[in-house]
């Protein structure tokens, strides 16, 4: 069996962002610099800004926070645009629980016994703001369908998202392996 071929890339959605800049003109903002972004992640756009390269790298983008949840409008405390859509207060920055930084790829969502480590449950802000994801929005970065129901605490069903492989992912392998298998019995 051949695993899928990869299609999206880190180099992408920076060249997006530092050098052509499509991806602030695609959410109608004003062009962030890369002061907020990790070292090793300046480092890699430095590197790409340095390379005498003129055509963009050939995969698509990661997608960010941004895309996956940005059209969206910010969550209330009561649910006034969907009863998954309420904010929840209290989320908290610190040494190695950090949440990812809306114009970034998402943590990977976890499910974890004693609450979830390293604030992968977290939106970070540029303006240094942090909060946590609403059940909607984490959804969404699982991509899940929009019709999809998950009841439950806010807790509970966070651990049932971050328990869950990505839906696209899914179906990409799923996929993957019914053409092995059919390539597999025609021969």
């Amino acid at each position: 069996m051949v695993f899928p071929q990869e299609s999206h890339s880190l180099d992408s959605l920076l060249w997006s962002q530092f050098i052509s800049g499509d991806y602030w003109e695609r959410h109608k903002l004003k062009p962030q610099e890369i002061k907020y972004l990790d070292k090793r992640t300046q480092q890699r756009v430095n590197k790409l800004i340095q390379q005498p390269v003129l055509f963009p790298p050939v995969l698509k983008s990661w997608k960010t926070v941004r895309d996956q949840i940005g059209k969206l409008p910010e969550p209330d405390l009561e649910g006034s645009f969907d009863n998954e859509h309420i904010l929840r207060v209290g989320a908290k920055a610190y040494p190695g629980h950090t949440g990812s930084y809306i114009d970034m790829p998402s943590k990977t969502l976890k499910a974890g016994d004693h609450g979830v480590p390293g604030g992968e449950n977290m939106i970070r802000y540029q303006d240094g703001r942090i909060r946590y994801y609403t059940t909607f929005e984490a959804k969404r970065i699982q991509t899940f369908p929009e019709n999809y129901r998950i009841d439950g605490s806010w807790t509970e069903s966070m651990r049932q998202i971050g328990n869950a492989v990505p839906v696209e992912l899914g179906h990409c392998i799923a996929s993957s392996l019914i053409q092995a298998i059919h390539s597999h019995f025609k021969s």
